[in-house]
């Protein structure tokens, strides 16, 4: 139930029923006051929790700009690089959001807290102050009241009238007052609807726009999301790949370290102890030596030297080689050499007899060489019964199972894939099994494929071409990269390239039904990387290049049809990488330098002052000369030396076509600022805004109602009230284009430049062009084109 209003009478008879109504009204006043009290001490609140979010984002996305990924080895993969600018693009990505909230906290303030802070001390207080003024002159009539009745009747007829003419003129006042409190009180409890909610409605307005904003950049966040997510899953298989490959090195070495001589390489080093001979005695002195085959030259740097001693590094020719005899010496694993810089012989101990053996077969000793006793799986050969064993693996694969899940992926039982080895290649009958039969399930087939061709005396694609291979697959340049391993493949022997050739088409077929085995080029290149390929030397780095054995792999599947389909023009060389002066060809994933999208403009707290908006009217209601500056920050595009662009509307609007604009739910106008820049086009209005429907012919609401025309409302009816809805449909990812609007020539008059300066002049023109928008708006020409939507 609302309060009774105060009608101006009642002050002059000031009943007890009229101060009771204005009781009433006090009572409002001070709980609005106290509730914008709580509005402004809990919107600061909000506003410093957001300031404070912002300075831990901004924090935080400092750290993670401060890292820096570290790698091992000489070049990185794409993924890797796409993952080791991620937190850089995290950082400028976090920071982007951040300094569009930076802009909206710093406006926050001025849309919310000052316009309320302003009418509590302006109007509310201003009605305090009535309020005391009218009780002062109440008291102060009603005492004078008092003394008045209270004189006698005998007293003289100048004195009388003199009392009677106070008394009037204190009832004056007082009557005065009352007038003025009753107006002033009434006023702010009408005018508190619309200034107390179009600063909250203001703020709110921000705060979705900058809401907007986060589901705009989400979605610009979505692409790199997917494909940094896709360099993830890449480098975890090729780190897989990798982790399978060490630890088989580690068991290999375990078993048998082989600290001095790595297989593959002419050079050998390790520790010795070699025997001096002093005039005291024997003594044994650690030596670390370095031995270079071809050269037969011996280095050897001192380990323990005494302090003071002048020896250095030894560098000596070697002769000769001989084991020394177990019962000459009474030191175990020692051997004799001969040098042309030294006479006489010099005695050595290793550190096992392992280690000795080496040494002698690096130094070509006399003694015969045992090899070590490490069991190695007897070696496969590139021979017709490895190419009539392949061929039935394929068409095995492609007949039982080329659209399992996990196809190659999966391993199958040790037992049976030596069981079908042994079968397959035995030398009483090779070849003379059926891998058609049901004794064989798809990933003992798989598995035994792989088996076979990581066994081979040399790999398909030979230790020769490994260096080159894996070469260019570490270019930046994509174009080399494929038209070097292009250039490469017809470089391998016949027999290899032909092998290659069958295993390539077979994987792209596999690859063609990815959809249900899961199995991409990417995958396949993980499984067949380090199959195909294979460093000569079992050593840590040659297994951190196998993440480009990979991509060598991945390039052959995925170009397939252009390798194959013919040497390359000039295959004697491989083409020659282009100057590094040039940009890199493929360049990392990045969402950071996107082209920014069109922003929203901030054009007000409600739809009556979005109109007063192009009129530059500031939120407190006074009249700017200024353009409405846009809450969210936008690319200006370069002015033309015509002046304004073609087809674009004027800076500004007459206000007829404002108020047809209002009422179909949107405000697209084009700022001009000062320097004749013409700013990018506004998007549409807020998203509370109700969109009026479409006209849809001979469509009928309630009531014989039409829709798009509204019906009259008689003086019983309430106002129908448009609630919003209840989601906001999806931001727009491009500003839409301004159709140029048609001129009409009874709008003309209501332009801008023809606007009076006065704010009263102002609005009495603005309602009278409304007005007379809504009178012709019933006319089919009196419309403007658009309005249909």
């Amino acid at each position: 139930m609302g309060h009774p209003p105060l009608e101006f009478s009642d002050c002059y008879l000031d009943s007890p029923d009229f101060r009771e109504r204005l009781k009433c009204y006090e009572q409002e006043l001070e709980r609005t006051n106290k509730f914008i009290k709580d509005v402004i001490k809990d919107g600061n609140a909000l506003i410093a929790a957001i300031r404070s979010y912002s300075s831990a984002v901004q924090k935080f996305s400092q750290t993670l700009q401060s890292f820096q990924f570290d790698f091992i080895g000489d070049t990185l993969t794409d993924d890797e690089i796409n993952i080791a600018e991620s937190f850089k693009e995290f950082a400028e990505l976090l920071q982007e959001v951040e300094l569009e909230r930076s802009m909206m906290v710093q406006n926050a303030s001025d849309l919310l807290i000052k316009p309320l802070e302003n009418f509590r001390k302006e109007q509310i207080g201003f009605t305090k102050e009535r309020k005391k003024k009218f009780e002062k002159d109440g008291e102060k009539f009603y005492s004078m009241l008092d003394r008045h009745l209270h004189l006698s009747s005998k007293k003289k007829e100048s004195q009388l009238q003199e009392a009677d003419l106070q008394v009037d003129k204190e009832r004056h006042n007082f009557f005065e007052s009352s007038l003025e409190y009753v107006y002033q009180i009434q006023e702010v409890q009408e005018s508190k609807k619309f200034s107390i909610v179009e600063p909250v409605l203001a703020f709110l307005h921000s705060l979705f726009t900058y809401n907007n904003l986060t589901v705009e950049l989400t979605q610009d966040f979505l692409p790199y999301k997917q494909q940094l997510q896709l360099s993830l899953q890449n480098t975890r298989n090729h780190f897989s790949s990798t982790r399978e490959e060490l630890e088989d090195l580690k068991k290999r070495m375990k078993e048998a370290p082989l600290t001095c001589k790595l297989p593959g390489q002419p050079t050998i080093e390790g520790y010795l102890y070699t025997q001096e001979k002093w005039a005291l005695g024997i003594s044994w002195v650690k030596y670390y030596c370095q031995y270079e085959k071809e050269a037969k030259t011996l280095r050897m740097t001192p380990m323990d030297q005494k302090p003071g001693a002048k020896q250095g590094t030894l560098d000596l020719t070697l002769k000769s080689c001989v084991r020394r005899k177990t019962d000459s010496i009474d030191k175990r694993f020692c051997f004799d050499i001969e040098t042309n810089e030294r006479s006489g012989t010099i005695t050595l101990q290793a550190l096992s007899e392992a280690n000795r053996r080496l040494w002698m077969e690096a130094m070509d000793g006399k003694e015969p060489i045992y090899h070590s006793p490490i069991t190695k799986q007897e070696e496969m050969e590139l021979n017709e019964v490895g190419f009539k064993f392949v061929r039935k693996c394929i068409n095995a694969v492609e007949t039982k199972g080329i659209s399992t899940e996990g196809v190659y992926r999966t391993v199958g039982s040790n037992i049976q894939v030596q069981k079908l080895l042994n079968a397959f290649f035995d030398p009483k009958c090779p070849g003379d099994v059926d891998l058609q039969s049901s004794e064989w399930d798809i990933k003992t087939i798989t598995s035994s494929l792989k088996f076979y061709l990581r066994n081979l005396s040399e790999p398909v694609m030979t230790y020769k071409l490994h260096k080159e291979l894996v070469l260019a697959a570490k270019s930046e340049n994509l174009d080399y990269r494929l038209g070097a391993i292009h250039a490469l493949v017809y470089k391998l022997p016949d027999k290899n390239r032909e092998m290659l050739e069958l295993l390539i088409r077979h994987l792209v077929n596999v690859c063609e039904h990815s959809r249900e085995n899961l199995m991409s080029p990417s995958n396949m290149g993980v499984i067949f990387g380090p199959t195909l390929m294979r460093a000569q030397e079992d050593t840590v780095a040659a297994m951190m290049n196998i993440k480009f054995q990979n991509i060598v792999v991945e390039i052959l599947i995925e170009h397939f049809g252009k390798i194959y389909s013919g040497p390359p023009e000039d295959s004697a060389a491989p083409p020659v990488p282009p100057p590094r002066v040039a940009a890199r060809r493929h360049k990392p994933i990045t969402i950071s330098k996107r082209p920014l999208r069109e922003r929203h403009v901030f054009l007000g707290a409600s739809v009556e002052e979005s109109g007063a908006d192009q009129l530059g009217q500031t939120p407190n209601g006074s009249i700017s000369t200024e353009a409405p500056r846009p809450l969210l920050r936008s690319r200006l595009p370069a002015p033309r030396p015509g002046g304004e662009e073609p087809g674009r509307p004027p800076a500004e609007l007459e206000v007829g076509k404002l108020v047809a604009r209002l009422q179909d739910g949107g405000v697209k106008l084009a700022g001009k600022a000062a320097n004749g820049v013409v700013s990018s086009p506004a998007l549409r209005t807020s998203t509370l805004q109700a969109r009026r429907p479409a006209p849809r012919p001979g469509g009928c609401g309630r009531d014989g109602e039409y829709d798009g025309v509204p019906k009259p409302r008689s003086h019983g009816d309430k106002p129908v009230i448009t609630r919003p809805p209840v989601r906001p449909p999806d931001p727009p990812c491009r500003a839409p284009i301004p159709q140029k609007l048609e001129q009409r020539p009874d709008l003309i008059a209501g332009t801008a430049e023809e606007m009076p300066s006065s704010v009263v002049a102002s609005r009495t023109k603005f309602f009278e062009t409304a007005s007379r928008r809504t009178s012709s708006s019933s006319s089919p020409q009196g419309r403007i084109p658009g309005d249909e939507s």
